[in-house]
């Protein structure tokens, strides 16, 4: 048996590793996985006594999702529609003559949700993050990250050819010919090998400084001579927009040659291809299946969600802030927020406390940081409201699913456009509260904790304190960390972009992340390395997050750093498949559970101390590589 000396990850998790057992349509299980599959067994049965009419909710947003499931979880109607619904959108587009003709429809097919590749859309400006304003992304690439298009990625070309093989098989369902099929791939592709070369990668998108890059209105249209904006954003916004923000600069400063008449018949191939392909979730179920096989090549999963999961996810979508309330109204009691809320003032209290004694930091640069923290706006449980859309999402089952789901894909679109050139609402959350996640917003300078995770092993008001801080009380302040990580760093108490640091004080704290930097880079994942500075800011925060915490820990009579430590190895336990820790390594800022755990947790003299590392042993860090941020 492994011993927490060696590999204390491993001592803590190795014996539920032997027999947890990773479900067939998952990639994953463990401490999160699992919170997440009860919740998922909590709304199957609940939304199965609501299909049958039995206890049904008097919520009318409720009674609503209630009738698109019915739809959805009806695949004996889906099956006998087969494809007609989107036979009139393909021909459509293959109708369409040139590029021209296509530019002349597109705010019309961007406000209806139809393919359209307007990489456009509205977000906090990071100079000024109160408001919303006009961004410019890129259009999405077929494998995970740019770094598989490398000559020497074998993967990125199975990978490819797999989703190849998942068209072609999927393509003449639609009333494609083979010789169509050929031609309309090998265009996709030639596209996407374009578009490869000029995108963002993974880790370059992870420097949010790095992408403020903003253009005047006049300056960014000379970049697209081709393309009328003018024209779609006046039908869009109701005006020409004065500024816009550009992150993927070198897909626009390449844009001419994308967006052509010359490049009309690779646009063609990929806008008919979209057309056909935008609705498979809602069609057959054979289709539903087909189409699903690249994605789960990518994670590894060797089956699709039954019907009855796939069903009550599709329904969910559009509703899900609406069943998160549902949720915590169940399952989130009133003492356990207060709870919560109590803790997370504590822990900033905590981290005022290590603020103000970072010694490597001026005085200036402190009180700056002081003044953020302070500000940090918590959210706990569940939302004090939905968005205004909810109460528009009215199903008319007179109308077809597809007729439904493109509804309510309008209001949804409408209302992100409605936001453009207003304040940002700073009550709404960004993910619903019966999921097991969290997360900090550098431009609200918010941090918010769905109900779902607010349960063991990550808290309980059963477990010990000490269990407690290393489980929730490290999530809570590693998402507190996250205003103080290498991106939450640049953005000050409003959430705008703003140097508040000393020169000197900032070159002390990119050493001490660099270091950080350097503990991660090049460890093994399933056969694939992790990069250091695609994860480097959530790394940061998990020893922010680990420090803090430990600090209120000891604040309590009953601490127990055993305790602590072991909790806080538990909630990253997580038994996956490689396909899908070899993908993450190349796409997810997070690094791999286990060294988030061995990693962090050497950098603590109490760590060492508690469980009598050595020089020698395997969690051994010699202290003068030990690092301590915050």
């Amino acid at each position: 048996m492994t011993n927490y000396q060696d590999n204390f990850y491993q001592a803590v998790n190795g014996e539920w590793e032997k027999t947890a057992k990773i479900p067939d349509d998952k990639p994953r299980t463990g401490g999160f996985s699992d919170l997440a599959d009860e919740i998922e067994k909590l709304m199957l049965e609940t939304t199965d006594r609501w299909l049958d009419g039995k206890e049904l909710p008097d919520n009318t947003i409720l009674q609503n999702f209630i009738k698109f499931h019915r739809m959805t979880a009806d695949y004996t109607k889906r099956d006998q529609v087969g494809v007609s619904p989107v036979l009139p959108l393909i021909e459509e587009y293959k109708s369409l003559s040139s590029f021209k003709a296509f530019t002349k429809k597109l705010a019309e097919y961007e406000l209806a949700g139809q393919p359209n590749l307007m990489p456009f859309g509205v977000a906090p400006d990071f100079m000024n993050a109160q408001m919303n304003v006009l961004w410019a992304e890129a259009p999405s690439i077929i494998l995970p990250d740019t770094s598989y298009y490398a000559e020497d990625n074998e993967k990125g070309r199975e990978l490819l050819a797999i989703w190849r093989q998942t068209q072609e098989e999927l393509l003449p369902q639609f009333g494609f010919s083979k010789a169509e099929i050929k031609d309309m791939l090998d265009k996709i592709i030639a596209l996407d090998a374009k578009l490869a070369r000029l995108v963002l990668s993974s880790e370059e998108s992870s420097e949010y400084v790095k992408l403020y890059r903003p253009y005047a209105w006049e300056d960014f249209k000379k970049l697209v001579p081709e393309l009328p904006l003018d024209d779609f954003f006046s039908q869009i916004l109701g005006r020409i927009p004065d500024q816009i923000i550009v992150p993927e600069e070198r897909f626009w400063q390449a844009a001419a040659d994308f967006y052509t008449e010359d490049n009309w018949d690779l646009l063609k191939a990929y806008l008919v291809h979209s057309a056909a392909t935008s609705f498979n979730a809602y069609l057959t179920d054979d289709i539903r299946i087909v189409s699903g096989i690249y994605s789960r090549a990518l994670s590894g999963t060797p089956k699709a969600q039954d019907k009855k999961k796939a069903a009550f996810y599709l329904a969910q979508g559009p509703y899900n802030q609406a069943l998160g309330l549902w949720y915590a109204g169940e399952k989130f009691s009133p003492q356990a927020k207060a709870d919560v809320e109590q803790k997370v003032a504590s822990m900033i209290e905590v981290y005022k406390s290590r603020l103000e004694t970072a010694d490597w930091l001026a005085p200036a640069t402190r009180e700056k940081a002081i003044t953020k923290l302070n500000v940090i706006r918590p959210h706990i449980g569940y939302p004090e409201k939905l968005p205004e859309t909810y109460e528009q999402k009215i199903i008319d089952e007179g109308l077809s699913l597809v007729e439904n789901a493109q509804n309510l894909a309008k209001i949804s679109i409408a209302y992100s456009w409605s936001k453009w050139n207003k304040p940002v609402d700073r009550d709404e959350w960004h993910m619903p509260a019966h999921m097991v996640n969290a997360y900090y917003d550098p431009q609200q300078n918010q941090i918010v904790f769905p109900a779902a995770i607010l349960q063991a092993p990550f808290y309980s008001l059963k477990q010990s304190s000490s269990a407690n801080y290393g489980g929730i009380g490290a999530v809570i302040a590693h998402e507190i960390s996250h205003a103080f990580d290498t991106n939450g760093a640049s953005f000050d108490e409003n959430g705008s972009l703003n140097n508040w640091w000393t020169d000197a004080d900032y070159k002390a704290f990119e050493a001490r992340t660099d270091r950080v930097v350097e503990q991660f880079d090049g460890l093994d994942s399933y056969g694939a390395k992790v990069n250091g500075k695609l994860t480097v800011s959530e790394n940061v925060a998990d020893l922010g997050g680990l420090a803090c915490a430990l600090e209120a820990a000891k604040a309590e009579k009953d601490f127990s750093a055993r305790e602590f430590f072991i909790n806080f190895a538990t909630i990253w336990r997580m038994k996956a498949r490689q396909e899908y820790m070899q993908m993450l390594a190349a796409v997810d800022v997070h690094a791999p559970a286990a060294w988030r755990t061995n990693i962090t947790v050497t950098n603590f003299e109490d760590f060492h101390k508690t469980f009598g590392v050595k020089e020698g042993d395997g969690m051994w860090r010699a202290p003068q590589d030990r690092v301590i941020i915050w």
